[in-house]
């Protein structure tokens, strides 16, 4: 049956959260795709990331603009070839501010700033999180950022089960949402640092045109450190 018996509409899971369905279309996803693998490449590509206490990600990263690593911010991958982070490009940066801009049209913003300051953000950081079947990402907030402009999520490849909790701790209350190939999440406001993960991906449900095995997750912020003064 092509048709979906409920439909996937616009939905907002928690004040200043919002799933957009469908939002990148075919042609989009498969550049963004080809993307991903350039970024991929070495120097400076995809890496297993290790934690303080030893363990290591599921998932695997590539950054842009910055490079993240537990728990901060650096120009370099400190905790890998030791390479210069891949530069951002100011496209991708565009796509962030219309992916805020839509996610948040005509609705009221529990900020300050208003919808339009937000969408204009200058969205200078891109997690790329590539996981395959087995590959999870606990529960944890985006919270070494000195900007509260919203985070903002595409999903390429493999639906996944995307777990949106509380900025209180990782326990409930929290939103189970399904996130399919295209899907655009956007979390800011009283959400901005609400605990999040990936409990499941469900292998082989990409897309077969997208030529992709796995789920790839954009992740885009707005580091804030430029103004912070905490060029390295």
């Amino acid at each position: 049956m092509d048709a979906e018996l409920f439909p996937r509409v616009r939905t907002e899971i928690a004040p200043g959260a919002v799933h957009l369905p469908d939002w990148l279309t075919p042609d989009r996803q498969r550049e963004l795709i080809g993307a991903c693998r350039d970024w991929a490449r070495p120097p400076a590509g995809l890496r297993t990331v290790r934690t303080p206490g030893g363990g290591t990600m599921t998932s695997r990263q590539v950054c842009l603009g910055w490079h993240w690593y537990p728990y901060g911010y650096a120009r370099t991958v400190v905790d890998g070839d030791g390479a210069p982070v891949k530069e951002f490009p100011a496209w991708l940066g565009e796509l962030g501010r219309r992916a805020v801009a839509d996610a948040f049209a005509g609705t009221p913003y529990d900020t300050s700033t208003t919808p339009h300051e937000i969408a204009t953000a200058p969205y200078d950081v891109a997690l790329i999180n590539f996981y395959d079947a087995d590959a999870r990402m606990g529960m944890h907030r985006d919270s070494d950022e000195k900007s509260a402009a919203p985070v903002v999520s595409l999903s390429l490849g493999d639906t996944c089960v995307f777990r949106f909790g509380n900025t209180e701790s990782r326990a409930r209350p929290y939103t189970d949402v399904e996130l399919r190939s295209g899907d655009l999440f956007v979390f800011g406001g009283a959400a901005r640092l609400a605990y999040h993960g990936v409990p499941r991906v469900h292998a082989g449900t990409a897309p077969p045109e997208l030529g992709l095995t796995g789920r790839l997750n954009i992740t885009l912020r707005v580091s804030g450190l430029q103004s912070a003064g905490q060029v390295t």
